[in-house]
């Protein structure tokens, strides 16, 4: 997941699809096997004094940041914030946080494309590669529901403690729109870390990345990951031309080797981001590869269709329209399969994704 939006017109992917905004919903009486009964949930306010017993401190953030970091002079307040206690779907997770995150930089990458820091220490402590947040950029009903976005990055101090966390913003609607223009100081709701985080495999296993477009923005805490394991990291980055090939930089960085792509040529292979990807698995001789795969469905259904003919096992990070985030609303379920040719049910992709094995996933209805 990098982020979904819902323009007043129709939603619109990441990788510039346009989509009818509306997401499948179990049939009356099909089945949802896999899914737990829907939970009520209730998240408890607390006091400024309740959340902590220590005085109000700023911590700041390091110098080594990446793409849209803010500097290390940037002070982050503590704050008012509530907590979701585990149920027995999450209890293996971090619990959730619902806090007013002040907004520390926002970074323009260009017309469309925006980095948000947000200081967010309870959600960025607990928060695991390919998870995300609900965010909601203003109080009020207009936009009345939260956004899921994937967290990009995790802001540390300078002793390595979390302070806050990046979203990779596209401008293509309303809740987008606001949050590319909103400024520093200002604050927005924020909900998480939510969903099912991704695998981190060891070495020798390799890890290839495959990104197109925003959906570069799970990737980052994943190489992260895999880099702290020792396991090589290659990043296949595609996009419709040069220009769109943002944060590159932050992989580099972190020693990432990136294989790049475009539409146009401008940049690395002419063609989709799967051309260079089959090359490379076609070369790869003994080598064991685990593919991560994020972008528009063509893109990831692509992806798990060069997984399968060469027996790589490939995750994939959803993009489905959601409502809560919380799994309580149904809005954003997918058909899987437990077993090849297995009857398909619904899964909600809030809460047993937005990470999948692409080999469960019914594409064809997506």
């Amino acid at each position: 997941m990098a982020y979904t939006d819902y323009p007043r017109s129709g939603a619109r992917s990441v990788g510039g699809a346009d989509t009818d905004g509306a997401a499948p919903r179990p049939e009356r009486g099909a089945s949802t096997a896999g899914d737990a009964p829907a939970t009520a949930i209730h998240l408890t306010r607390l006091t400024r004094a309740g959340a902590s017993q220590s005085p109000a401190r700023h911590v700041y953030l390091s110098r080594a940041g990446g793409c849209g970091s803010p500097s290390r002079d940037t002070p982050i307040p503590s704050r008012t914030h509530a907590v979701m206690p585990h149920t027995a779907a999450t209890r293996d997770r971090p619990a959730i946080a619902d806090v007013t995150a002040r907004v520390l930089a926002n970074t323009h990458l260009s017309d469309d494309y925006n980095v948000l820091a947000l200081a967010a220490p309870e959600i960025a402590a607990g928060a695991r590669p390919g998870q995300f947040v609900m965010l909601k950029p203003r109080p009020g009903h207009d936009p009345l529901l939260r956004r899921p976005f994937s967290i990009f990055e995790i802001l540390r101090d300078a002793q390595g403690l979390p302070t806050g966390l990046t979203i990779l913003n596209k401008r293509a609607g309303r809740t987008t729109g606001l949050l590319a223009g909103i400024a520093p100081g200002e604050s927005v709701a924020c909900l998480g870390p939510l969903g099912r985080p991704f695998e981190v495999v060891d070495p020798p296993t390799e890890a290839w990345m495959v990104a197109g477009g925003v959906g570069l923005a799970p990737f980052a805490t994943l190489a992260d990951a895999l880099i702290a394991c020792g396991t090589a990291v290659t990043l296949f980055y595609g996009a419709r031309r040069d220009a769109d090939l943002h944060c590159a930089g932050t992989f580099e960085r972190r020693g990432v080797k990136i294989v790049f792509s475009t539409e146009d040529g401008s940049r690395g292979d002419r063609g989709l981001v799967t051309v260079p990807l089959a090359r490379a698995l076609e070369r790869r001789g003994g080598i064991a590869v685990h593919l991560y795969a994020c972008g528009p469905t063509p893109m990831m259904r692509a992806v798990a269709a060069l997984a399968g003919r060469h027996g790589c096992r490939c995750d994939v990070s959803l993009e489905q329209v959601m409502g809560c985030g919380l799994g309580g609303c149904y809005s954003c379920v997918v058909r899987v399969r437990e077993t090849p040719g297995g009857t398909p049910h619904f899964v909600r992709s809030c809460s047993d994704g937005p990470i999948f094995d692409a080999a469960r996933i019914v594409w064809e209805e997506l």
